[in-house]
């Protein structure tokens, strides 16, 4: 099908291109003004996604990929990888774990994809937040098990970030932005054309923010990108790319949260933890190297080679310890001890640092060759990875006396609950209390292919093979008396004395794809998809490889989908619509007490579904009028929560549960109108359902289950156009300054959403 030319406005142009579901999306093109009162843009709808692996268009892709593009990004101000997942339906957001480290947590169609995020197709494993987009071209979310293209992942999909690349388009756009909240933002982005075949890229980005509606927490960063691209447009390319962000950010735990709520008498802008020490520093490096060369129009090869270091220092303060009520008793109406009433006593990770570093080296070759054979006609691409990882872990404790010793064995002091003192008075000395090593190694070859047998039928299959080889090693180290009357050690505390015997993991892996499209008409699709996923236990080089899980067999998932892709008013408008169940066939679970398994090991005899039902609409109403909406329905189920041993013996309690943090009605919005050629305005709204914090256990057999309520948040835009060269965009997010709670950790704390923020910003293009 040949490109579409579409001649609107600047930014309803650019909406109307955003993709919102599977199969649409704005490939971000440069505008090119015409006039003084317009904009003339030439767009087209991006035809497949970035990675070579898929071998068909995205309307004919058997899957649903969602697309997010620069545009759309723009156009509501989206400023980390969380904002701009939470525009789209059935995602949710995982609790920061003092223990498991502060970053992006990604819960993506019921299942757990915090190790399935990817840069331009390579695994991104770092625990660290993903906090600006300034070098990113879109965000693609690959929906299913999808281990066949991203390797050992989860069956939920895989998030994969799009670089900005140099090419042949010369350009040069700034935005310079100031809002309430302390909010300051300076972004530029031009392209050179340097010569015939050669380009260099240049994005810069500098920001800070205090978080809406708290009153401690902020954020501060600075990022250089740059992209140098040789021979352009010839048979043999090559663009070698470079980026450095590096973050000043304080960590958000947020506020008390029991039983589906805040503990009353919280304001939401309080700080329990301490904010004279608590920060996050994240540093991160990426070298890109992509050579491609093309034998001929039927065959072509490219490598890519990246070198990535992400170093991250976290120092937390978790809303963790005893809460103490006017009753005198606690939230889960325990004792509160020494606890005075009205008061809290802080513990948990307290002072608690982690210094990590997430090192990757990662190579992969692709040959793509179009053929027929016969009278059918073949899209292939094959090829090999190879990736190493490193992963190094330091946990320190900062509340500590020069000797490394706890000050505060008796407890820390107490803080009153509705007016915390967050200012931490005690001695400083960082004291080393655990080291972690972690490596992974990963070899893999894959292909795919795509048998076109006429106008209407089509089939799309992948096969991947890989070897998955990880240990993780873990120091000793001599630490402090836990006790007032227990003797020093006698070597100083935080000494390493060696390492115990390593945790290793290696396993083959085998997933595969396979989607039959039917095409009644040229404009339309239907499709009925199957593939599988493993998850190794050293699925990722930062996970945890324990004596009871690092001999376990993979676990496997199944992903089965139906849908259908829709154009219609010539291609400015499309629907999509699927029906899919995401089934884990098996996944580990404790197995205590039986003397069958003196090892301890767990067993892979949980099982978990997720069925549902994705829905969108995007495009072109009118002329003047784009829209983008998906709604989500994810019906979620514990088939089996415990070993079978223990369900034999009647003790499996949470089967029959629903999934936790899984909302099974969510809904998103996003739509501008064209008032004129100088104004636009844009309205969004997204809504999450009701969430599940708990599940049934031995203490809770038939008890009700702790829930968190569904919440509405809104969106606005104003855009006026100055000239061809300037433009003001006024957005106002959560309009309505709605009290919402994220990243829910029943028991313990929830993060406030955002409050009110106004924001007004200067685009330039010259």
């Amino acid at each position: 099908m040949s490109p579409t030319k579409f001649v609107v406005s600047p930014l309803a142009g650019a909406l109307a291109l955003a993709i919102s579901l599977p199969t649409l999306a704005a490939p971000a093109p440069v505008p090119q003004a015409k006039d003084v009162e317009g904009v003339e843009v030439h767009g087209q709808r991006v035809q497949k996604a970035s990675s070579g692996k898929y071998t068909a268009n995205l309307r004919d892709t058997p899957q649903t990929v969602t697309v997010i593009d620069r545009n759309t990004i723009d156009g509501q101000n989206l400023l980390s990888l969380q904002d701009i997942l939470s525009t789209l339906p059935g995602i949710t957001f995982g609790a920061g774990e003092g223990g498991g480290g502060f970053g992006d947590k990604i819960n993506l169609r019921g299942f757990d994809a915090t190790n399935d995020i990817t840069v331009d197709g390579v695994r991104d494993s770092g625990m660290y937040s993903r906090t600006d987009p300034f070098n990113l071209e879109s965000v693609e979310v690959v929906n299913g098990a999808n281990s066949v293209y991203s390797g050992a992942g989860s069956v939920g999909g895989t998030v994969n970030l799009v670089s900005k690349s140099a090419g042949l388009n010369e350009f040069h756009k700034a935005s310079i932005a100031a809002g309430t909240d302390a909010y300051a933002r300076f972004t530029s982005d031009s392209n050179f054309v340097l010569g015939e075949g050669t380009a260099l890229r240049l994005n810069t980005m500098a920001h800070q923010n205090d978080v809406p509606g708290r009153d401690v927490e902020d954020n501060q960063r600075w990022g250089v990108a740059a992209s140098l691209g040789f021979g352009l447009g010839s048979d043999t390319s090559w663009t070698l790319s470079y980026l450095h962000q590096s973050d000043d950010n304080t960590p958000q735990y947020g506020l008390p949260f029991f039983n589906g709520d805040v503990l009353p008498g919280i304001d939401r802008g309080n700080y329990y933890g301490y904010s004279n020490i608590d920060r996050q520093e994240v540093e991160l490096d990426s070298l890109t190297s992509v050579i491609e060369h093309s034998f001929n129009e039927r065959f072509k090869l490219r490598n890519l080679t990246r070198w990535q270091q992400v170093d991250q220092f976290s120092l937390v303060d978790a809303v963790q310890g005893t809460w103490c009520l006017g009753n005198n008793l606690t939230p889960t109406g325990a004792s509160c001890g020494s606890t005075r009433p009205g008061n809290y006593t802080p513990s948990g990770p307290r002072g608690y640092g982690r210094d990590t570093r997430n090192t990757t080296l990662y190579t992969q070759t692709d040959l793509t060759a179009t053929f027929n054979t016969g009278t059918i006609e073949h899209n292939l691409v094959a090829g090999f990875s190879v990736l190493h990882e490193k992963f190094d872990l330091d946990v320190t404790s900062d509340f500590r006396n020069p000797d490394g010793t706890n000050p505060f064995l008796a407890g820390l002091p107490q803080m009153n609950i509705a007016n915390p003192d967050h200012i931490y008075r005690g001695p400083l000395n960082r004291t080393l209390t655990g080291r972690t090593e972690g490596e992974l190694d990963n070899r893999a070859i894959y292909v795919f292919d795509t048998l076109k047998f006429n106008e209407q039928w089509q089939l799309s299959l992948g096969a991947r093979y890989e070897r998955n080889e990880g240990k993780t090693s873990i120091a000793n180290v001599v630490l402090a008396p836990t006790a007032a009357n227990q003797p020093l050690p006698a070597q100083p505390i935080g000494t390493v004395t060696g390492y115990g015997v390593p945790f290793k993991n290696n396993d083959d892996l085998f997933s595969y794809r396979a989607g039959l499209v039917y095409k009644p008409v040229e404009n339309g699709s239907v499709y009925v998809a199957y593939g599988n996923s493993k998850t190794p236990s050293k699925a990722s080089v930062n996970g945890s490889c324990t004596i009871e899980t690092c001999s376990v067999d993979p676990e496997s998932a199944v992903n089965y989908e139906i849908g259908t892709k829709w154009d219609f008013l010539e291609g400015r408008l499309a629907f999509t619509g699927s029906v899919f169940r995401n089934e884990r066939k098996n996944y580990k679970v404790a197995d205590p007490a039986n003397p069958l398994n003196p090892s301890g090991l767990q067993q892979l005899d949980g099982r978990a579904r997720v069925d549902g039902v994705m829905l969108g609409l995007s495009g072109l109403l009118t002329d003047n009028w784009a829209a983008y909406a998906n709604y989500a329905f994810l019906d979620s189920e514990v088939l089996q929560g415990a070993s079978n041993r223990q369900s034999q013996l009647g003790l499996d309690y949470i089967r029959g549960d629903r999934l936790l943090n899984v909302p099974e009605h969510s809904f998103s919005l996003w739509t501008t109108y064209d008032l004129s050629p100088k104004w636009q305005i844009g309205y969004g709204a997204t809504y999450q359902g009701k969430i599940w914090l708990t599940q049934h256990s031995a203490t809770n057999v038939n008890g009700p289950l702790t829930t968190y309520g569904s919440y509405w948040t809104h969106r606005a835009m104003v855009a006026y156009k100055i000239s061809r060269q300037a433009q003001l965009q006024l957005n106002v997010n959560n309009l309505t300054d709605e009290e919402y709670f994220t990243r829910v950790r029943n028991n313990g704390w929830a993060t406030p959403g955002d409050g009110r923020q106004v924001v007004l910003s200067a685009n330039f293009s010259f």
